[in-house]
């Protein structure tokens, strides 16, 4: 199969740990900057946290909006408001520059396409590990491989600030995230069954890991 042609993930981690938790601001490594953006494909461009736009979270709020009236799975049941986006990528963004987090976005030209991040855990115990919490790429860009590119950029953004395992949730019906964290070599270490609660709907809570504490694959 096509790597690109694998599908783009609509949401992931439904019932993450809150991205406004407290965190350390001493980690063991703290993630590298990236000075050059990279490049999935034509016109596509990823971004780190220290390089978005002004307008990114505007835009960004515009994605997360549209996608959850649509129903996906990214934590929420209502829309968020902007200030709500805001907050949460600033928190994102702090936590980036302490070495806790990374965020990336894509971009074709000016226009943003998607983007997703990852936090450190806050408990002392979990600090080696972190949580891929949301990956959201907008409804007319699907099925372009951004999806891929994003969780592999931050699968390699995890991999370079030393983190141990990578983890993350997505709601059982998600089956395009759910292949496509297979296909980045991601398995799955437990399901709660109708965990997720959206009105009267149930949905299975399905629990990945990837260990990067092994060399990748060649």
């Amino acid at each position: 199969m096509d790597p690109a042609n694998t599908g783009d993930a609509r949401g992931t981690a439904p019932d993450s740990h809150p991205a406004h938790a407290p965190r350390t601001t001493a980690p063991p490594t703290a993630a590298p900057r990236t000075t050059a953006p990279a490049t999935t494909g034509p016109a596509t461009t990823l971004l780190a946290a220290p390089d978005l736009p002004a307008r990114f979270p505007a835009d960004a709020h515009r994605i997360l909006d549209a996608l959850v009236r649509d129903g996906a799975a990214l934590g929420w049941v209502d829309p968020p408001s902007p200030a709500e986006v805001a907050a949460l990528l600033d928190d994102v963004r702090a936590a980036a520059r302490a070495g806790d987090a990374a965020l990336r976005a894509a971009y074709d030209g000016d226009r943003l396409l998607g983007l997703g991040y990852w936090l450190r855990y806050a408990r002392p115990t979990h600090r080696p590990h972190a949580d891929l919490e949301k990956l959201a790429v907008a409804a007319d860009a699907h099925g372009r491989g951004v999806g891929r590119a994003l969780a592999a950029a931050l699968v390699a953004d995890a991999r370079a600030a030393g983190i141990e395992v990578l983890t993350l949730d997505a709601r059982g019906d998600n089956d395009s995230a759910l292949g496509l964290y297979r296909s980045l070599g991601f398995t799955e270490y437990g399901r709660l069954p109708r965990f997720v609660a959206v009105g009267e709907r149930r949905y299975d809570k399905v629990f990945c890991m990837l260990d990067l504490r092994t060399r990748p694959a060649r």
